[in-house]
């Protein structure tokens, strides 16, 4: 028998992005696993698992309780944005370390997270929950244009748009309004104020209420009207870092979390942040990764940490610069090449290709999302912002992603 503690991890996800995060926790961990499939490459990171419909709340939390019967579990997580809320309801039925569910809905749920800043003083963007394309118009032409409609119960940018004028407005409702019926905390589509300014993240960590803000950072978001990822930058030592920590944990503390780590994301207005959201989770993107390389912490393990209700250790050892690039095709159609030319420096950390030469991409502007649209991704390591910035160019550079576009 181990002597290591026993985690409960709810819904691993993907082994392209997720995969760095499983094996940090199986570092200090046991780990079962609560899964919608049968494991594959999880295998050598689990001791367990239990296989169950995890988008039906009971059926979960049967098979939680079921691990917890065949083991003694320490902690519940998830970094999956879809399972949070009954991720905390099965902590809470075990009696472990949790966010209230409630707390993990004001996540989910935009609307109530934009009353919640509100009622706190955080500053964040005028937002208006509406039913109608009729009641989205209205909202559109009290804000003002531009606007951004999305739905209010979702991830990932999916069916986020940016609408200039009356004109764009029914096809961006459209859209906005299929992605939210899929929403399990809240269905409404959003019109919000469109926050014009550099994008960036904040990781954050709360242990017993007091949260620590990690790392800052700086996206690069496709051109309008879409809000595609296509790289992320952190450097340790980022001058942001004083600037947006106490919006960020005003944002925690208005949510009501007291523990877990946060992906905090805000926008710089004439260089003060304003809130877009709070994602109770760790970052998607390998943005954990990018916080380990630059920084030294282990996110993924901290996270593991406060699901057991331990302090995690926060301390910085290295003080460096990390980014991710995302690779897309220009347009959409059959994959007929994909390939890097370059050769492989130290300072290139991974390159990943996650499709083949006859795959089908299909681009945001297509109808497609980032689950249809990327072809893989490049890491690279620095000394600063402008270093990996410049390294980010040199391999994508190298790279050629061609597709066969249909007629």
């Amino acid at each position: 028998m181990s002597a290591r503690p026993v985690v409960l991890v709810v819904a691993p996800g993907d082994e392209n992005y997720r995969g760095y995060c499983l094996e940090q926790v199986a570092d200090a961990y046991d780990v079962v696993l609560l899964t919608g499939t049968e494991p594959s490459w999880e295998k050598p990171h689990i001791t367990d698992h239990a296989v169950v419909d995890l988008s039906d709340p009971a059926a979960l939390l049967a098979g939680g309780q079921a691990l917890a019967g065949r083991h003694d579990i320490a902690g519940v997580m998830t970094w999956d944005e879809w399972s949070l809320v009954p991720t905390a309801r099965l902590a809470r039925l075990l009696g472990l370390s949790t966010n209230a569910p409630e707390v993990m809905q004001a996540c989910r749920d935009k609307a109530l997270a934009r009353s919640l800043f509100a009622r706190h003083g955080v500053p964040s963007a005028a937002s208006v929950s509406v039913r109608t394309r009729q009641e989205a118009e209205a909202a559109a032409e009290r804000i003002g244009y531009p606007v951004v409609l999305k739905p209010a119960s979702h991830a990932g940018a999916i069916g986020v748009l940016r609408v200039d004028d009356r004109d764009q407005l029914t096809a961006a409702y459209q859209a906005a309004e299929q992605t939210a019926g899929q929403g399990t905390e809240s269905t409404s589509v959003l019109v919000e104020e469109f926050l014009d300014g550099p994008e960036i993240s904040v990781e954050c960590v709360t242990y017993r209420g007091t949260t620590t803000v990690v790392a800052v950072n700086r996206k690069t978001i496709s051109p309008p009207p879409h809000f595609e990822q296509l790289a992320h930058r952190i450097d340790a030592a980022d001058p942001l870092l004083g600037l947006v920590a106490p919006a960020a944990r005003a944002a925690v503390e208005a949510l009501g979390i007291t523990t877990g780590v946060s992906h905090i994301e805000m926008r710089l207005v004439h260089g003060r942040p304003r809130l877009i959201e709070v994602n109770g989770r760790l970052a998607g993107d390998m943005i954990g990764h990018l916080v380990r390389l630059a920084t030294g912490v282990d996110l993924p393990r901290a996270a593991a940490d406060l699901a057991c209700g331990r302090d995690p250790d926060l301390t910085p050892t290295r003080s460096r610069a990390a980014a991710i690039g995302l690779i897309y095709p220009r347009a959409s159609g059959t994959l007929s090449h994909l390939s890097h030319a370059g050769p492989r420096p130290p300072w290139l950390d991974r390159l990943h290709f996650q499709r083949r030469p006859g795959d089908r991409v299909v681009l945001p502007q297509d109808g497609g999302t980032l689950f249809t649209a990327r072809a893989g991704f490049h890491i690279v390591t620095g000394r600063n912002t402008a270093e990996v910035t410049e390294r980010l160019d040199t391999i994508a550079e190298e790279i050629t992603v061609t597709t066969q576009v249909d007629r």
